[in-house]
């Protein structure tokens, strides 16, 4: 009896990067290694969208399309595919329906075959427009149903269970969204294996034998190769899976470790293994500088009670670095139990899986509930669609008051279709403001990126850099996981420096311990500095006699500036934007008067740090 043969798509490149790295990897430092990939026989690969496209722009100071045009000169007949987040495209928030139009365009301008178009929620309604514009475009529709297991101890209330997955699929029939392949697709690897052969199982069974079903999960809690085992069982016919050195833990499991599962089984894959060996012995040469995060290589029991996917991970821990709060992950990764449990269940990926740190987050720093995130809030209030099962009506009602809007039934694209603030008319302004050239591609990265995109567009050589490298791994027998207190460090020494977590120090070390030395004596008081460093903007002068001084609440980044210096202001004015975590937090005067700046667009704050005064 013949075996059957198991279709395997590589999403090294894509979710790999965004499990392990934050998405934020040269193109130049990876194709070789995509190439290698291609050599060995692999014809099916992730080739962007998702965190990819606006990682690009914001971290590694290159154009999406223009990594998708390599991608697709180095793979010439390979389905390249993308992600895209539904209404969502490949942004936090949503899109009006002609840049959800354009999107798909674009894409299938610049190479891509395949799109692969979930939506959060689990609405349908949110994959309906966007499915059609893939489809139209040209481009193979693989639409997406997203799964993921439920905190111990929370009643599901019909959500994410085999029979609700079974409903979604009969929903996307009803809806006959044109699609050509259905993928199951579970980010944060929490989903029990029994649910995934059921479900698998329940959709083969509505869709025949014919439509191609795949399957997605990631190692992050530790049972995706048993889930991909159960799918097999349960009739799909394709998984996903990565390579080395961004496969296992955070992201998918790896294509040779799938290999080795289905051994003496009745399925096999059509790659031949030596050569898919070979393939990774290049990839990890390539990502050899990198600085590999500890939590990204390991499986977590605990986050089958704090659902963070793999994707979302890392990009989430690169930020808290960033920002010097990796000293609030566990705590944030705790709260994420309460944001799911009272959010109305919608699936953990992105954007959802941003909401729920965000809101995580803010329940840390602020205390519970004290600070509704905007995303999580507008979610549970209807903008981002239907949760699958109703929000807590507390949490509803604080994140009403909170953000002084009411919930709506409106569909997302009746929303933003009205909203004067999004669109290509829109995009065209923000383009002809920077005297930027108006081109179907610049309008796309206007809309998905915002500033940032701007920046970009403006002088890509002076975009933000944050690709973390650091001493090459495993040369020199320097490199080190270290932990204190519970908590795991990656450390490369160097000579007289330390690279921790990505971070660079300057460090000595020496044989034996030798007696600290005595503190030094505190040294007099100095008069005031007349005025602040221009590069520590937390230094800034404090308010004059009689004036407020406005502090940051958190670390981030000074997004726009919506005052200027002189202008008068009334209390509960924004006077500037800071981007903390991919969220905006508007900073309003206290009081009325004169405000006078103490930052600039693009500055790094710390909590704490004087922003401006209003006197």
């Amino acid at each position: 009896m013949s075996k059957k043969q198991v279709k395997v798509m590589c999403t090294a490149f894509r979710d790999g990067f965004q499990s392990v790295y934050g998405a934020r990897v040269f193109s130049k430092d990876f194709m070789p290694a995509v190439k290698a990939a291609y050599d060995a026989g692999i014809r099916w690969f992730e080739a962007g969208g998702g965190a990819r496209f606006q990682a690009c722009y914001f971290y590694c100071r290159e154009d999406a399309f223009d990594v998708m045009d390599l991608f697709r000169k180095t793979c010439p007949d390979a389905d390249l595919q993308t992600l895209s987040r539904g209404v969502n495209v490949v942004g936090l928030d949503s899109q009006p329906s002609d840049i959800i139009k354009l999107h798909a365009q674009m894409f299938k301008k610049h190479g891509m075959s395949s799109i692969r178009n979930f939506d959060a929620l689990n609405d349908v309604e949110n994959l309906r427009w966007s499915g059609q514009c893939i489809h139209d475009a040209g481009l193979k529709h693989e639409i997406s149903v997203t799964m993921m297991g439920l905190p111990p101890g929370v009643d599901s209330r019909g959500a994410h269970t085999p029979e609700f997955y079974e409903d979604k699929v009969k929903k996307i029939l009803d809806a006959k969204i044109p699609f050509d392949r259905i993928c199951f697709k579970d980010a944060s690897g929490t989903t029990p294996p029994r649910t995934v052969y059921e479900t698998i199982k329940r959709a083969r069974a509505l869709l025949g034998k014919d439509v191609h079903i795949q399957f997605h999960s990631h190692e992050t809690a530790g049972n995706g190769i048993s889930c991909y085992l159960a799918a097999l069982e349960g009739g799909a016919d394709g998984l996903d899976c990565s390579m080395a050195p961004v496969s296992g833990g955070t992201c998918q499991p790896d294509i040779i470790t799938l290999w080795h599962a289905l051994r003496g089984s009745d399925f096999e894959m059509d790659l031949d293994i030596e050569k898919v060996r070979k393939a990774e012995s290049v990839f990890k040469e390539a990502m050899s500088e990198y600085f590999t995060p500890p939590e990204a290589m390991a499986s977590s029991p605990e986050i089958i009670w704090s659902p963070m996917p793999g994707g979302a991970l890392t990009a989430n821990t690169q930020m808290l670095r960033d920002n010097n709060m990796m000293d609030k992950y566990d705590d944030m990764i705790t709260e994420m139990y309460d944001a799911v449990r009272l959010g109305g269940f919608g699936t953990s990926v992105t954007p959802v899986s941003q909401f729920y740190v965000q809101q995580a987050m803010n329940n840390v720093m602020f205390g519970k509930w004290k600070k509704i995130a905007p995303g999580y809030g507008k979610m549970i209030l209807g903008y981002f669609g239907r949760t699958p099962a109703a929000p807590d009506p507390e949490i509803v009602k604080i994140a009403s008051e909170q953000l002084n809007l009411q919930p709506t039934t409106k569909t997302v694209l009746e929303i933003n279709d009205a909203d004067p603030k999004k669109g290509r008319k829109a995009a065209e302004d923000m383009l002809a403001d920077a005297g930027l050239p108006i081109t179907d591609e610049n309008v796309f990265i206007a809309a998905s990126c915002l500033e940032k995109g701007i920046a970009f567009l403006k002088s890509p050589e002076t975009a933000p850099d944050g690709v973390r490298k650091g001493k090459p791994a495993g040369k020199g027998g320097n490199d080190f996981t270290v932990t204190v207190n519970g908590k795991s460090y990656g450390v490369s020494l160097g000579e007289g420096s330390a690279v921790v977590n990505g971070k660079n120090y300057s460090v000595s070390v020496k044989d034996g311990i030798e007696k600290a030395a005595a503190p030094a004596p505190a040294a007099p008081k100095a008069a005031a500095p007349a005025a602040a460093p221009v590069a520590a903007p937390a230094e800034a002068a404090p308010a004059p006699a009689g004036g407020s001084s406005i502090e940051s609440p958190v670390p981030g980044l000074v997004l726009r500036l919506v005052a200027k210096d002189g202008d008068s202001v009334s209390t509960g004015d924004v006077i500037l934007v800071i981007e903390a975590m991919k969220m905006e937090i508007p900073i309003k005067a206290k009081v009325d008067g004169t405000v006078s700046l103490a930052v600039a667009q693009g500055d790094k704050v710390s909590t704490g740090t004087v922003l401006a005064t209003i006197a």
